[in-house]
Order: structure tokens, then C-alpha cells, then sequence
């Protein structure tokens, strides 16, 4: 059984015919063109100044310096002079009349200073006039000597200014302009300036394309050596990390086994040890083998690349008071205050409290000694809030020194999350550090639901 399908062709709206792709071209570069010439011809656009970061200017005195940033603006000046001269020159009638004929060429090469298509248009423009104040056109036709040079400048300049594509449709309209005036007015008493106009210009407009091309290509290889560089930096940075981590891991890991042991097996070595000597080692070994769990969990990734973390959960603020009794246990005398209607918070804002309640405790207890702390939460509408206080250390022994990065690891939990932390000296000596982590009304009505449907 064979099954034919038909396809209907849906002939074009009002019975237009379809166009062929070489009218869609010829649609297309029009379209161009009055992008490029057309739209915006007078728009003000001036010649910025020159760098002087170059290895020349950067030698020259301060003041001969900030004048070397002109010399673009100089240097077109020179090449409008050289034609108004040119014009005058070539122009058979009086002085008035050359007077008139150098100004017609010199001022669209000083209009590409200030509006570069509008200088082009105006050098078009000037053309037949000064080939009529220089002869009626026995100086040359339909350029004249100092409109052939004004032109020649005002594209040079035009193209330097704008992209390639402008430049080529500036040299075909050229063109167009020189054919059409050899139409119009040609003589064979007249010599011909279209044709030398034409491979010049071609020539100018060449080598101004590949000064074009050689600056995107220089762009494009500073962008791609700085991506490089920054990558390249990135990678060592993360090459130095992993191996800071790894030794880390190694040997903290060690030094955290040792404890442990040696905390379960001191009490074997006295006889009859009292029983808050021995809750006193089950303590140091319970916390041992929790802080060697965490190390492991945290940094046992970078061991090797097939390492799986452990499916143990993230500690919540569900979990503080398991972190209280083991702060107590260790000499910290630390009180929790609740406030506001505790509820169930996104997960990253729980593990951060967490972290940055037991990063702050670990402080007190490092750097004072014998003092009691305070903790309190606050859970508002718009977040949560957190104070850990400690008072002055009350004990005489020396407080362990610290590196620093506890503050630094507690701001940048905050920072990622947006929030806002403080932390100074109280005024009796102690220490406070207050945080606030917004948290979205939306953000809590998913983690509710969450865990509803759990």
C-alpha cells in the first residue's frame, strides 16, 4: 500500500511574485549603504586626541607631550593646506577665484575633524565647482588637481574614522560619481581624472583596511592573552589551594587521630582515675573524632578525584545545642536566648548560623579564657538575626593565638548571602559579633514546604 501526501503551496499575499536571491542582495547592500552613509551623515562625531602612552611620546617633555596628543588633528590640517594650495595653484583666473577655490577643497577635509560622513558628501559636493573655477575642467575632469587631492584625503580619513564596509561604499559611490561625469560632460579635450582617482583611491582604502585589520587582530590578541593570563592565575591559585589542602588534610587528620587515641586510652594508664577525669578524655575524644569527620568530609575531596563525600547532613541550628553542650564541656559557660517565631530557614542560611555561631565560640574560647558567652537568636520577618558576646577572659593563662581567618571565613559566609555582619571590642573588654542574613518570605515558604512534604 503506497501513500501519497500532497503539499499545498500557499501562493504569496496580493499575488506578489517571490524574489529571487539576487534582489534580496541587491535589497540588502541598498540597506547598507543608507545605514552607512545616509543614516545619522551629519552626526557630530569629533577626532579624539592621539595616546602618548606610545615608545616616542612617552620620552618627550610634559608639555611637548600633551601637544603630541594633536598631531592627528595637525596632520590632516597639513593635508587640507596641500590641497587649498594645490587648488589655488591649478585655478586660471584671479586671486579672488583661487582665494575661492582653495577654500572649496580645504573645508571638507577639515569637516572629517568634527562629522566624517558629512565630509564626504561635501567633498562630492565641491567637485564640479572647483572644476570649473579651475579651467572649466581643462585642468582635468571631473577632478580637478585640488579636488583630486582633497578627496583623497577626506576618504583616507573617513576610512581611518569608520569601519571597512563605510570605505567601500565611499570608493564604489566614487566611482559611480566618476563614470556618471564622464557621461555627462566627457570631451576629449578633457583629460580624464576618474580612472587615476579610482586605483589610488583603491590603493589609499587598501592599506587602510589592513591597518584595520592588524588593530582588530592586535585587540584580539591583548583580549585573549589577558583571558590567558587570568586563567593562568586562576589555576595556580587553585593548583596552590589543593596542595595547601591536601597537606592540611594530611596533617591535621594525623595530629586529630593521635588525640583521639591517646584520649581513649589515657584513662588506662591511672589507676582508679576519677570519673571527671575520665568524662573530661571521652569529651577531647568525642570532639576529636567530630572535628576528624569534618575535616574529611570538608577537605578529603582534593585527596583524589574519586573521593565521594559522605552522606552525613549539614549541621542546622536544630543541632546548636549539641554544639553548646560541647563548648560547655570544654569551660565556656554559654547561654542561648530565642527570639520571634523559630520556623524552618533555606538550608544555606541554617549550615551559615550554624558556622558562624560555632566560629565565633571557638574564638572565646581561644582568645578569653574563663569568660561566658551569650548567644541569641532573632528570627524576624525579613531574615535571621544572630549575637554572640563574650565577656573579658577571667582566667590567667595565655590565650591561643589564632591566624585571623575565622572573622574572614565568617564575612564571607555573609557577603555571599548578602548579609551584614559587625564585630568589635565591647566596652568591658569582651567581644561581639552581630550578623543579620536576609532571608526572602519566598525562600521560607519553599523550605516550609519542603519540608511539609518530607
Amino acid at each position: 500500500m503506497t501513500e501519497t501526501t500532497q503539499t499545498q503551496t500557499t501562493p504569496p499575499r496580493g499575488g506578489a511574485k517571490s524574489r529571487t536571491p539576487e534582489y534580496r542582495l541587491a535589497v540588502e547592500a541598498l540597506r547598507g549603504m543608507r545605514q552607512e552613509l545616509f543614516h545619522d551623515a551629519f552626526a557630530y562625531r569629533p577626532l579624539p586626541r592621539m595616546s602618548v602612552d606610545g615608545p616616542i611620546t612617552r620620552r618627550l617633555p610634559g608639555r611637548l607631550r600633551v601637544y603630541a596628543g594633536w598631531t592627528p588633528h595637525a596632520v590632516v590640517l597639513a593635508g587640507g593646506l596641500l590641497a587649498a594650495l594645490i587648488a589655488g595653484t591649478a585655478s586660471d583666473g584671479d586671486e579672488a577665484t583661487a582665494m575661492i577655490a582653495a577654500l572649496l577643497v580645504l573645508v571638507p577635509v577639515l569637516l572629517t575633524l568634527v562629522r566624517p560622513i558629512a565630509a564626504f558628501w561635501a567633498s562630492i559636493a565641491v567637485t564640479p565647482f572647483d572644476a570649473v573655477l579651475s579651467g572649466g575642467g581643462s585642468a582635468g575632469w571631473p577632478w580637478a588637481p585640488g579636488a583630486f587631492a582633497a578627496h583623497l584625503v577626506v576618504l583616507t580619513v573617513v576610512a581611518l574614522r569608520t569601519r571597512p564596509r563605510t570605505a567601500a561604499w565611499m570608493w564604489a559611490l566614487t566611482a559611480c560619481y566618476g563614470i556618471l561625469a564622464e557621461l555627462v560632460a566627457g570631451s576629449d579635450y578633457y583629460s580624464s581624472t576618474a580612472g587615476p582617482m579610482l586605483f589610488v583611491s583603491a590603493l589609499a582604502l587598501l592599506v587602510v583596511a589592513v591597518v584595520h585589520i592588524r588593530r582588530t587582530a592586535e585587540r584580539q590578541v591583548i583580549a585573549q592573552q589577558t583571558v590567558t593570563e587570568h586563567e593562568r592565575s586562576k589555576r595556580t591559585l587553585l593548583e596552590e589551594r589543593t596542595t595547601i589542602a591536601r597537606e592540611l588534610h594530611d596533617v591535621v587528620a594525623h595530629h586529630m587521630s593521635v588525640v583521639a587515641i591517646q584520649a581513649e586510652a589515657a584513662p588506662y594508664r591511672v589507676e582508679n582515675p576519677p570519673p571527671e577525669l575520665e568524662h573530661a578524655f571521652a569529651v577531647i575524644r568525642e570532639n576529636a573524632v567530630i572535628a576528624l569527620s569534618e575535616l574529611r568530609r570538608v577537605l578529603g575531596v582534593v585527596r583524589a578525584e574519586d573521593y565521594e563525600a559522605p552522606d552525613a547532613p549539614q549541621p542546622t541550628l536544630a543541632d546548636l545545642d549539641g554544639l553548646l553542650t560541647n563548648v560547655r564541656n570544654a569551660g565556656l559557660t554559654v547561654e542561648k536566648v530565642i527570639t520571634g517565631a523559630v520556623r524552618e530557614l533555606p538550608q544555606g542560611i541554617e549550615l551559615s548560623a550554624y558556622r558562624i555561631v560555632q566560629e565565633a565560640l571557638s574564638n572565646a574560647l581561644r582568645h578569653a579564657p574563663g569568660a561566658s558567652a551569650r548567644v541569641e537568636i532573632g528570627y524576624v520577618l525579613g531574615g535571621l538575626g544572630l549575637r554572640i558576646v563574650n565577656g573579658p577572659a577571667t582566667e590567667l593563662v595565655k590565650p591561643s593565638p589564632g591566624a585571623g581567618h575565622g572573622l574572614t571565613g565568617m564575612r564571607e559566609r555573609v557577603t555571599m548571602l548578602n548579609g551584614e555582619m559587625t564585630a568589635a571590642t565591647t566596652d568591658d573588654g569582651g567581644y561581639e559579633v552581630t550578623v543579620f542574613l536576609p532571608v526572602p518570605v519566598s525562600d521560607t515558604e519553599a523550605s516550609r514546604d519542603s519540608g511539609d512534604s518530607a
